[in-house]
């Protein structure tokens, strides 16, 4: 359900004190000026999926900003994404400085000073990641930070849609499910920023990336069916299975291992939750497309040295 709060109940002159407080208390400590002599009426409707916070905001022209005070404060373990659907922002981060329209999304490091500013009314959904999902450095994390993504093509346009549509529904999704669904969008936004880093081929077509990323999208979502095949992606998808192969060659690595280690990431991290510690290893293999825990503890222990059970209890411990 929808967390909804709001400036409505206040006057013109107690708006900006309390719009203030709400956005620090809803997202992270920001710095928040306003533009209007009369603020207008902000509104902040908040879900969660798993580690995944989804916020749309509206409200009139303002800018936040985020220093070293305020990152001493709290807050700095959050990559986000900001889905802009009316108005423009300009955002400033680690010596870049884009405007975004609406249609475009950008990103933002939360643990690094920035400054965004609206000038119009605006509204925009954000969606904050915490950047140990991402499994990324924060050297790598510049890569996409200050950045402009279009929503309109390629792999940008993909995570986009994925995106918006995850936020239409978010209220409606149980527990379970939302964490599933909210992954994938972790290891979409991972897809991209391997792609800006040039891990994906350089000379594959702006059609080959895109299709690349619907596939993964798609064997992400089904990545808990053991009956998930190259065939049957191939077909979902009206290609090849050669084509296929060709797609995930220009990365260096087959259908077949990609699907291997993506369950097997999820399996550690299933294990690696406080509440892992009370999960049978084979309910977690199972739930991941394992279907025989033999083998999921000899490919498990093959990843990373050590037995799913070894890995749980010494989650466990720590």
């Amino acid at each position: 359900m929808s967390v909804v709060l709001s400036t409505v109940p206040f006057s013109p002159a107690e708006r900006a004190d309390y719009w203030h407080s709400l956005v620090s208390s809803t997202f992270i400590p920001l710095d928040v000026t306003l533009h209007e002599r009369e603020p207008s009426v902000g509104t902040i409707s908040s879900d969660r999926l798993g580690p995944l916070q989804i916020s749309v905001v509206e409200a009139g022209p303002q800018t936040v900003s985020r220093h070293r005070r305020l990152i001493a404060k709290g807050g700095e373990e959050y990559m986000t994404v900001t889905l802009q659907q009316r108005g423009t922002a300009r955002l400033t981060q680690g010596g870049r400085d884009v405007l975004v329209k609406p249609g475009a999304f950008s990103c933002c490091d939360t643990g690094r000073p920035f400054r965004r500013e609206h000038p119009d009314d605006f509204r925009f959904t954000w969606f904050g990641v915490p950047k140990k999902e991402l499994g990324m450095s924060d050297a790598d994390l510049q890569t996409i930070t200050g950045t402009l993504f279009s929503s309109h093509s390629g792999t940008s346009g993909l995570i986009a849609g994925y995106l918006a549509r995850l936020a239409d529904q978010a209220a409606g999704f149980d527990p379970y499910t939302g964490r599933q669904l909210a992954m994938t969008a972790v290891d979409l936004l991972a897809v991209l920023l391997r792609e800006r880093q040039g891990r994906l081929d350089p000379q594959a077509s702006e059609i080959a990336r895109g299709m690349l990323a619907r596939v993964k999208e798609y064997v992400l979502r089904h990545l808990a069916d053991p009956d998930l095949s190259p065939e049957r992606i191939a077909v979902a998808h009206h290609i090849s299975v050669r084509y296929l192969h060709k797609l995930f060659s220009s990365e260096g690595i087959t259908v077949g291992r990609w699907i291997h280690r993506e369950r097997l990431e999820r399996c550690r991290r299933d294990l690696s939750r406080p509440s892992g510690a009370t999960q049978a290893v084979s309910a977690v293999a199972q739930r991941w497309g394992f279907v025989s825990a033999s083998h999921f503890s000899r490919v498990f222990r093959a990843a990373y040295g050590m037995s799913p059970r070894e890995w749980q209890a010494s989650a466990r411990h720590t």
